[in-house]
């Protein structure tokens, strides 16, 4: 790769040197460090200005639907907008041939939360092509950086209210208009292209230095040729966020079937889609993130594959930040983020956002037994659906522990169903239950611990039968001191018990629909092996609750 490089100096570097100037925005060169691209070899100089035609499309909550455009080479059509100069302003930057709807939904989203100036920014006729783009995007980060210093010298606005939100090329394109405009708030890159950018000095490419903030959400960070990425594999802000590992999201189409069907008309727009997919994630993340601010919550990593193993599960001291559009909210506070990794896994259609928990379960029973074990969370927002934690062979007095993703936030843990469900023609007389329950999830991008959540749970065990029978065994929960309640109520044919906070709450009875009910409730328990105890099911769910949070 070396070699490489040192021949492409040797016979670009001493042959290119041209150079072409524009007015307002001053000189551009084809030689280093934009011949590492290749693309200046092969197209030359970037476009005129006027060629290129970038322009300043302003929505605020004034004018939602229909913008306005200003313009900084006529500084009156800011002054006889909507434009705010006391608000936030952020401006939208798509990247090679888009059709900028991506940005008219972004601003849709940014104001139904804000009150601010959103631009989106056109500058479609300079990139239609995308080697082309790659030149056009340095005269155009220019525009945004003339367009910024008006601000400034005309109407007092401060660099550090402006928030570029750049996606693929327009990440790059945000990071050459931070690099002209000193004291820059924010600049986000959505997955910024890698292609003639992979490897290059940081004058080329997106950079912390960019912004008093960069932040990054790569969703296609692979080499295109053997990868199929189209997102650059450099880290380049502040907080590098890395979803899924950051090269190819759950949801998107993989290439290997359509091309053993041998039809390659049908590969192409397959090929086409499955790159749209992956890098478009970026932006959808983004979007969803803006009226989810508790979504996303990133863990610190060195790798993907220690992510997932659960190595890096507890957030450190400081806590862990939300991907998108509260990441500053993070930032502000830990100064000291540079060349992080943050991983986190999401859905793969909409909503994506997933909360992470760690479950784990010891196990109490009269022997090893064959089944699954499921566990659901509740908590003072919203309950998870059921988790399987451990299947096949189950044996009592071993921790069973499992690392989810939940598609709901719970918010604090109040409650733990635990569920077991035996296999077709275990022995119905098995018992087995839960005498231990811990949670540990992570809230508002900080660390929580609930290690405390279930210390001590159920100490009766339950048998797969018509006619449960729940002998004098104490419900116990350890809080900072030893709390006990006792549930000495024999019931029914479905024993329903229910503790929230370490009080009884209630027994119900249910008699079933008469003979028949009874024996159609025996014969199907005794195929599907279900015991769990719950408010309105025949089936027994032993619903369990923690007394406290320890943080």
């Amino acid at each position: 790769m070396l070699g490489i490089w040192i021949v492409v100096f040797l016979f670009f570097g001493t042959s290119r040197g041209k150079e072409v100037c524009y007015e307002r925005l001053g000189c551009f060169k084809d030689g280093l460090p934009w011949t590492w691209t290749f693309s200046t070899e092969l197209v030359g100089l970037p476009w005129s200005p006027e060629k290129i035609n970038t322009r300043f499309l302003l929505y605020t909550i004034h004018n939602p639907n229909a913008y306005q455009e200003i313009s900084a080479v006529n500084s009156s059509t800011i002054q006889a907008s909507y434009f705010g100069t006391d608000k936030i302003t952020r401006i939208n930057i798509a990247g090679w041939k888009t059709d900028g709807k991506w940005q008219r939904d972004m601003c849709n989203v940014l104001l139904q939360l804000e009150d601010i100036n959103c631009i989106n920014l056109d500058w479609i006729n300079g990139s239609r092509e995308y080697i082309h783009a790659v030149n056009n995007l340095r005269v155009v980060g220019a525009e945004v950086a003339y367009f910024i210093d008006v601000l400034v010298k005309n109407f007092g606005y401060s660099p550090s209210k402006v928030h570029l939100i750049g996606h693929s090329l327009g990440a790059h394109l945000a990071g050459e208009a931070g690099s002209r405009i000193p004291g820059l708030g924010r600049i986000t890159g959505l997955d910024p292209a890698g292609p003639f950018f992979h490897n290059t000095p940081k004058e080329v490419r997106l950079d912390s230095s960019d912004a008093n903030f960069v932040d990054v959400i790569h969703t296609n960070a692979a080499r295109i040729l053997f990868e199929l990425g189209v997102g650059t594999i450099d880290a380049c802000g502040h907080l590098d966020f890395y979803p899924n590992g950051g090269k190819h999201m759950p949801g998107c189409e993989d290439l290997i079937t359509p091309l053993l069907k041998f039809n390659f008309n049908t590969y192409k727009k397959e090929m086409a889609s499955f790159f749209d997919c992956n890098h478009a994630r970026s932006h959808q993340f983004y979007a969803e993130s803006i009226l989810n601010p508790d979504a996303f919550i990133a863990y610190p990593c060195r790798s993907y594959t220690s992510f997932k193993a659960g190595d890096c599960f507890f957030c450190p001291e400081q806590g862990c930040p939300t991907m998108g559009h509260f990441a500053d909210r993070f930032h502000l506070k830990n100064m000291k983020t540079h060349g992080l990794y943050y991983f986190l896994n999401t859905g793969s259609l909409s909503p994506f956002a997933r909360w992470r928990h760690r479950l784990s379960v010891k196990l109490r029973g009269s022997k090893v037994t064959q089944g699954t074990v499921f566990l659901r969370v509740g908590g003072t927002i919203g309950k998870t659906g059921e988790f399987a934690i451990a299947s096949g062979k189950l044996e009592p007095g071993m921790i069973y522990t499992k690392l989810i993703d939940a598609d709901v936030n719970v918010g604090n843990i109040t409650s733990v169903q635990f569920i077991w469900k035996k296999h077709l023609f275990e022995d119905s007389q098995n018992k087995l239950g839960a005498e231990m329950v811990i949670n540990t999830s992570g809230k508002y991008g900080y660390k929580e611990m609930m290690t405390d959540t279930l210390q001590r749970v159920s100490r009766f065990s339950l048998a797969p039968r018509c006619q449960p029978n729940l002998q004098k065994d104490p419900w116990m929960y350890i809080n900072k001191s030893v709390l006990w309640r006792k549930a000495e109520k024999q019931v029914g044919y479905s024993p329903i018990l229910q503790v929230r906070d370490g009080r009884l709450l209630g027994r119900r009875r249910n008699t079933g629909s008469g003979t028949f009910g009874m024996i159609l409730r025996c014969v199907l328990l005794s195929l599907v092996g279900c015991t769990y105890l719950h408010l309105g099911q025949s089936r027994s769910r032993v619903a369990m609750s923690k007394l406290s949070r320890r943080d």
